[in-house]
């Protein structure tokens, strides 16, 4: 069973359970039909005796030459003689009617079970049950009221073997119909689960390409549609694209990495190299100590911006969570990088006091750092950085503006990028990966970085957070 398809496997179960739907009606139509058809036979008995009743009547000697007719029967009775209808003769959906004296003789009619009747008690009007030879047969007496007729009775009598002819014929219509509807429909059932399992033999196989080529870049076509099917498939399409941008986003972060480090690696290198072809003067070994010692400080850097990078993207769950006085943590930051004074720029700041916030200090201290360094890494000469934190009804605000180089619009977004830089803006210092932190920091937060710039205008970053009840 473990080895069928889910097709076959839908299959024998529909057809097994069609099976004992088919096998509980046939029982239930025998069953019924059994009751029905007792219950017509006697209805059929009352009925005949009924209609016969009214085919007696009584005539006095004198009148039997006006009223005879060829056509019916006539018996001596009392002082005149008794009419009966020919009709009176026939066996109606086999039902026998009898004339009876009120001491049980027969008059007239038929009785099939005359001796098993002979002592069984006149009774008008119900129906009783007498089991003769096996045979179960119901009796149903009504005795004559009408003038003339008085102790006289008819009696009617009929099997209950009358009913298993319309029975067998309903069994044997049961047995060719049922089967053959049961046929069709898993025939029927089979054709639908194929259709309907078809959408997952794409995916099987789509999936499998995926797995033996490698290409992510493949999608599930299953066409239009909105069932679980499809939402199936269209959840796998969202997962190879994020899968697919993933392993993209991976080999590149790879081939970054590996082109920022192969820079002052070749220098450290060469450097040692140039070093070591002879003996050196102490200010030489000095000198390329210094470069050597730049070089590793830039690379230690880089590493560490990495293994950084990697934890927040990876274990965001490893940074813990405190309401934080940023009014008071951006003045401090403010205050700690207006010392720096690269290229004569001039920090400044307006601070809204009691902002807080849910968040990571060190992260959020982080992201404003990132942010400051980054204006003043591409800040015009004696020009000027603002720091503003503000906040309103719906989201809290911190703003870093500088009217340094700008940034043209198609590469706004692409600094965000890990290991991006803008090619006509390059200083040779940083690893790139600085925006790119404060985008993971942000989204950390549940917030959004975004950038306002212009060529030769300078730019203006905004990290904005949905405001909480705190």
């Amino acid at each position: 069973m473990k080895r069928l398809s889910i097709r076959l496997k839908v299959t024998i179960w529909f057809a097994a359970a069609l099976f004992l739907n088919a096998v509980l009606l046939f029982a239930a139509v025998l069953s019924v039909s059994n009751s029905v058809i007792q219950k017509t036979i006697r209805d059929n008995l009352v009925e005949t005796v009924m209609d016969n009743v009214d085919e007696i009547a009584f005539f006095h000697a004198g009148d039997m030459s006006r009223y005879a007719n060829d056509w019916d029967h006539y018996i001596v009775y009392g002082s005149g003689f008794l009419e009966i209808d020919d009709d009176f003769l026939d066996a109606v959906n086999g039902v026998y009617t009898s004339l009876m004296n009120v001491d049980g003789s027969l008059l007239y009619g038929e009785n099939p079970i005359l001796k098993g009747t002979a002592g069984l008690e006149l009774l008008d009007g119900e129906i009783q049950r007498l089991r003769v030879e096996g045979t179960l047969y119901y009796v149903y007496d009504r005795e004559l009221t009408r003038q003339g007729l008085e102790g006289l009775w008819l009696r009617g009598i009929v099997s209950e073997t009358q009913g298993e002819a319309q029975l067998s014929s309903i069994a044997r219509l049961s047995l060719i119909l049922l089967p053959t509807l049961a046929i069709l429909a898993v025939v029927g059932g089979y054709m639908v689960a194929g259709r309907a399992l078809k959408p997952i033999q794409k995916i099987s196989a789509a999936a499998a390409q995926i797995r033996q080529g490698g290409d992510l870049k493949k999608r599930i076509e299953l066409g239009e549609g909105k069932d679980e099917l499809h939402e199936l498939a269209d959840n796998f399409n969202q997962m190879f694209e994020r899968l697919d941008d993933s392993f993209e986003a991976e080999r590149r972060f790879t081939s970054d990495a590996s082109h920022e480090l192969r820079t002052p690696m070749s220098v450290i290198m060469a450097q040692c190299e140039y070093t070591l072809e002879k003996p050196r003067s102490v200010e030489e070994y000095q000198e390329a100590l210094e470069v050597i010692h730049r070089q590793g400080s830039r690379m230690s850097g880089l590493i560490r911006n990495m293994l950084d990078f990697t934890r927040l993207e990876g274990k965001a769950e490893s940074f813990g969570r405190e309401i934080v006085d940023l009014s008071e943590l951006a003045a401090s930051v403010c205050e700690d990088m207006a010392l720096v004074q690269e290229k004569g720029i001039r920090l400044t700041s307006s601070i809204e006091e009691g902002v807080l916030v849910e968040g990571n200090r060190s992260l959020l201290s982080r992201l404003l750092v990132n942010m400051i360094t980054n204006a003043y890494r591409y800040g015009r000469e004696n020009g000027e950085i603002r720091v503003t934190l503000e906040e309103d009804e719906k989201e809290i605000r911190l703003l870093v503006a500088d009217n340094g180089i700008g940034i043209a619009d198609e590469d706004q977004e692409k600094i965000f990028s890990r290991f991006y830089q803008v090619d006509a803006s390059r200083t040779g210092r940083g690893s790139g990966l600085g925006l790119s932190m404060v985008r993971q920091i942000a989204q950390f937060h549940g917030g959004q970085i975004t950038v306002k710039s212009r060529l030769g205008e300078g730019s203006c970053f905004i990290f904005s957070i949905p405001k909480k009840n705190i």
